[in-house]
């Protein structure tokens, strides 16, 4: 070991308490903080070398502790906790609030045309196929065959909801046209997240004892980890596209935005994008990142060999994905 610096710190786990929402909060206010997509490749891998040598029991010389839990933090945001392997740009957390405020700001105001209802659910379903993907739990890859198939599905059944959606709100009051995209996303998500996780779905996903230590893989726990992720990003849908739609209903009767019609991309955007900083990390934190499972409410198969390879187990985690 060299430095000062003790090996003690737990960096496999988050800093705060993930046992409260509050300390999930924290934790995630970090994870997706916009700036981290801004890192330069050369901080990126710093942060990986200092992480991956601290828990190999080596400490960079003069190196504090809270340096290497910022280390921690920007490894967290670009690379997957379960393969390791950095994600791409607008796949990693760190990307949701620019990329959703621009997308979904588009959505809501431009959701009068049926051309402009496809493009942009297809341009929001291909964000999210990406995003899903990026973030999946495990560390089993789809094939390119599986990946095609899950992101036409995925896309279709989104850019259909959407259609019929704006089809039944024509008999509404004008207003709720403007929820369309909200009830889009909302089904959307339903739809998205287990075509692109499918693969999970069949094989399932690594289970661990409290220490760690790998004992199966659950198609229970994929099906828990994955509704829970539907529900956190229905959340955070709901503040950027139920809020903003209001205001702006009202907004568009002044005279100074009838005056300057050109400001309502932006004035939307924005008010999307002041939601999603908070609706983001707060939504992710609904659920523990490394959920648990009593063994008996798992497979019957994996119940019995958990019995015979650790019978004092009684507890399983799992990443259930982002």
């Amino acid at each position: 070991m060299s430095g000062d610096l003790s090996l003690d710190i737990n960096i496999k786990e988050p800093r705060w308490d993930q046992s409260t929402f509050m300390g999930r909060a924290q934790h995630f206010f970090f994870v997706t903080d916009p700036r981290n997509i801004l890192k330069s490749s050369e901080t990126l891998e710093d942060a990986r070398i200092t992480v991956e040598k601290y828990r190999l029991g080596v400490v960079k010389p003069g190196l504090t502790e809270d340096e290497l839990w910022r280390a921690k933090y920007i490894y967290d945001s670009a690379f997957h906790p379960d393969t390791g392997e950095k994600m791409v740009v607008v796949g990693r957390m760190s990307a949701q609030v620019p990329m959703n405020m621009t997308i979904t700001g588009c959505m809501l105001t431009f959701y009068r045309t049926t051309p402009a209802v496809v493009f942009w659910q297809w341009v929001n379903q291909s964000f999210n196929a990406v995003v899903n993907y990026s973030n999946r739990s495990g560390d089993a890859a789809l094939t390119t065959n599986q990946l095609a198939a899950a992101y036409i599905s995925a896309t279709t059944g989104a850019v259909v909801t959407a259609l019929g959606l704006k089809s039944l709100a024509k008999r509404l009051p004008a207003v709720m046209s403007r929820f369309v995209p909200f009830f889009a996303v909302a089904a959307a998500n339903c739809i998205n997240i287990p075509f692109m996780r499918q693969r999970e779905l069949k094989y399932g996903i690594p289970v661990t004892d409290e220490e760690g230590n790998r004992l199966g893989e659950s198609v229970t726990a994929a099906k828990s980890g994955i509704i829970q992720v539907v529900v956190s990003r229905i959340g955070m849908a709901v503040p950027a596209m139920a809020i903003p739609p209001v205001i702006m209903n009202a907004l568009e009767k002044k005279a100074f935005m009838k005056r300057f019609p050109v400001l309502n991309a932006p004035v939307q955007v924005g008010l999307v994008g002041l939601c999603l900083v908070f609706a983001t990390p707060l939504c992710c934190a609904l659920f523990p990142q490394k959920s648990s499972m009593a063994v008996s409410s798992l497979e019957t198969d994996l119940q019995e060999r958990i019995l015979h390879s650790s019978p004092h187990t009684t507890t399983v985690f799992f990443n259930k994905g982002l």
